[in-house]
């Protein structure tokens, strides 16, 4: 497995909910063998990933969109034992022609939901319309004008499920919603989010105000127990999970210094962490867990990279989506903060040491390798950082609620 990347992006409904996750799989460089067939290799790859590590591991409850290319369309494959959640989505490079056909008719009929992935119609991809379920319009590439029109289009033939992909800005994913649309994938998701004139509430601001502090190299045990004791339904969720027992302590903690000393401030830490980004109600769960994978993530490459700190990096993936989250500027949030120089510009600029680690788990996320292996970090401690990542924060998020 190390020879494999793999990366999942989210895909959200109308209420900013995950619906599913696309599967982003690649083959990676090996010197052991030369590929002369891709639709092949591409195959196996995704063959071995669903029965090695499994749709479960990977995408748990929700559906996984994959890329069929047509050489694997043509394998056939058995994939029924996934049917309910495994996705085929047919390359925009396919040709509608007989042997084809028959294959995604084949997929269909043994329970497979079929997404036409980057469509834009041409008379002759009428065959491929009516097998479909859902169709996957490039934004960003067609411009809304084309968009309305092919969405007006493929109506005409038969009720569909619309997908936009490349979803950049608050104002494509709204024009997108007045269509109709059902499904949303792309930066906006993921990328800062400028809303101006918004100031943060004040409950969300004593919790980042909170993170900043933990973050200090001489952090004050006093400063901290402030901040928490300020805050009523804080100081009551910090006891609750310092007496459960996901901390395994002998006696009970009745104080919030006590619960500090007691576990420690790397413990409270990733307590708070998650504590704020499940205080955001009205955001998506993802948008909250990616923000974990990423601290956790840019925090085991630093330590690959033998970095003295690490605890800054940790910050730097924990904040990079606090735009999206928090719906405010990012240099409004961080006149807020006390933090270094260093996570400031990693974080506005992607400067700096931090900011080159952040941009790499980024760009993993996305499934940009050239850039990823531009990085000169060994692409196997950037695939075992991502599942690290992804595995811890489903365990902290688990004991934590």
């Amino acid at each position: 497995m190390q020879d494999v990347f793999i990366g999942r992006q989210p895909i959200f409904d109308r209420n900013i909910k995950v619906y599913a996750y696309e599967l982003l799989y690649r083959h990676g460089f090996v010197s052991h063998a030369v590929i002369d067939d891709d639709d092949a290799a591409s195959g196996t790859v995704l063959v071995n990933l669903l029965l090695e590590i499994g749709l479960d591991n990977l995408v748990g409850r929700h559906k996984a969109f994959c890329n069929f290319t047509r050489g694997f369309l043509l394998q056939e494959k058995d994939l029924s034992f996934a049917a309910d959640r495994l996705v085929v989505e047919v390359l925009e490079s396919v040709e509608a022609d007989d042997n084809i056909l028959d294959a995604v008719r084949g997929y269909k009929q043994r329970g497979h939901m079929i997404a036409l992935d980057d469509f834009e119609y041409r008379e002759e991809l009428r065959p491929l319309v009516e097998l479909a379920d859902m169709i996957k319009i490039d934004v960003l590439a067609l411009g809304m004008e084309r968009v309305v029109e092919q969405v007006k289009i493929l109506r005409s033939i038969k009720p569909l499920k619309f997908l936009a992909e490349k979803v950049e800005t608050r104002e494509e994913f709204q024009q997108c919603l007045d269509l109709g649309f059902d499904y949303f994938q792309g930066y906006f998701f993921s990328k800062p989010v400028v809303v101006t004139g918004k100031k943060l509430p004040p409950a969300r601001l004593a919790m980042v105000q909170l993170l900043a502090e933990l973050q200090k190299p001489d952090v004050s045990m006093e400063r901290i127990e402030e901040i928490i004791q300020t805050d009523v339904n804080l100081s009551v969720k910090l006891l609750r999970q310092v007496n459960s027992s996901y901390y395994s302590l002998i006696s009970e903690v009745t104080s919030i210094r006590q619960a500090i000393m007691r576990v420690g401030l790397l413990h409270i830490r990733v307590w708070t962490s998650v504590v704020m980004m499940g205080s955001v109600s009205d955001k998506a769960d993802e948008l909250m867990t990616m923000a974990l994978v990423r601290a956790r993530m840019c925090e085991l490459l630093a330590v690959q990279q033998r970095v003295k700190d690490v605890t800054g990096y940790f910050t730097v993936g924990l904040f990079s989506l606090l735009e999206s989250i928090l719906d405010a500027p990012m240099e409004q949030i961080l006149q807020s903060l006390p933090l270094a120089a260093e996570i400031n510009n990693a974080l506005l600029n992607g400067s700096g040491d931090m900011g080159r680690v952040l941009r790499c788990v980024q760009d993993y996320e996305q499934a940009n390798w050239a850039a990823v292996y531009s990085y000169s970090i060994p692409r196997e401690a950037v695939v075992d950082a991502y599942w690290q990542a992804v595995n811890w924060a489903e365990e902290i998020i688990a004991g934590t609620y």
